[in-house]
């Protein structure tokens, strides 16, 4: 049975309409799979041609619009992954340094991982993860944006990244998923648990992947922002934790702990000046800080880069700091601070 419209014609006529509610959770989708936005945007307007093309022979009674469009988004996403490095970040690539005041080595050759803007309608909470114990499966389905978890399917292979995305976040069964990845039951159980392991071992925690953040943990992020604009280094230190992360994509370099953290602030403000604004926003459904510099010199505020935060226990245990211009376009970010 094909899909037919409302007057009872067969073809395309209402495709754009039906297909459109969907569109903001398949770029959640495509980004899971690749860790870029502006690719997943490319995907997604591929993954809506195919399926304009395919629409005269949608068959409702075998599956919803919603699951028949995933299957292509899906099947899309492998095929353009095909040969492709995956996107790491600086601390899955490369040993933390000791000395903030090493030379800045920059990966200008690496296809980064990028952040995701918040906004309506992405896909933040769909699906409720499958009821399997395993810890791997809950941390998918409760932070399956957050940017730890993303930057940790990148070290899977792409269908695994696909089976875990399915069964995970999606709760699709493994029947459905063998359907779509045109596969047995049994390979996808297979590869469900081949991805677990490899989350377990990458030591991804609950608390990297937790609900978006509460009143308390926004309050250290305002806080953060109050002592880095009045380049209070004291007060910065006591929001870290004492495992506390921070990385610099595409900066190689990165670091493990408050000293060497606050140290190395203390080596951006003696390079680009004190005088900065922090704007909060939000990104993989985390706190994010845009932030500009005016230089000695300069009359104006400038974009400098958008820093993505991971707040738990109080304080702040993972900053990722991103200076790519595909990220300051995807998120719509002013060249100027406009006040």
């Amino acid at each position: 049975m094909t899909t037919r419209d409302d007057d009872g014609r067969d073809g395309r006529d209402g495709f754009e309409e039906r297909t459109a509610p969907y569109r903001g959770e398949l770029l959640a989708h495509c980004y899971r799979m690749l860790g870029s936005v502006h690719e997943a945007e490319d995907l997604v307007q591929e993954t809506m041609l195919r399926a304009w093309r395919a629409y005269d022979r949608y068959d409702a009674e075998r599956a919803s619009l919603r699951t028949w469009l995933y299957r292509i988004a899906t099947n899309t996403c492998l095929t353009a992954l095909r040969g492709r490095a995956r996107r790491p970040l600086p601390s899955g690539l490369v040993g933390a340094l000791e000395d903030p005041a090493a030379p800045m080595t920059t990966g200008t050759e690496v296809p980064w991982l990028e952040p995701f803007p918040d906004g309506g309608g992405t896909g933040l909470a769909f699906g409720t993860g499958a009821a399997a114990p395993d810890p791997a499966g809950v941390v998918v389905a409760r932070g399956s944006l957050r940017l730890a978890l993303i930057a940790t399917m990148q070290l899977l292979p792409p269908r695994q990244r696909a089976v875990l995305i399915l069964r995970e976040v999606l709760a699709w069964p493994a029947a459905e998923v063998a359907e779509a990845l045109g596969t047995s039951t049994a390979s996808v159980n297979s590869a469900l648990q081949r991805a677990r392991a490899r989350l377990a071992e990458a030591g991804l925690t609950e608390d990297e992947v937790a609900e978006p953040p509460d009143q308390n943990q926004r309050a250290v992020i305002d806080r953060y922002l109050r002592a880095f604009e009045d380049a209070d280094l004291d007060t910065l230190r006591t929001l870290l934790t004492q495992d506390v992360v921070l990385e610099m994509p595409p900066v190689l370099n990165w670091y493990v702990g408050p000293d060497a953290y606050v140290a190395f602030i203390a080596r951006v403000f003696a390079m680009r000046g004190t005088d900065w604004r922090l704007r909060p926003t939000s990104a993989n459904g985390q706190p994010a800080l845009a932030a500009y510099v005016r230089a000695p010199g300069d009359d104006t505020h400038r974009l400098h880069t958008l820093q993505v935060f991971t707040a738990d226990r109080g304080a702040v245990s993972h900053t990722v700091v991103f200076q790519l211009p595909t990220v300051f376009k995807a998120f719509g970010l002013p060249e100027v601070w406009a006040g």
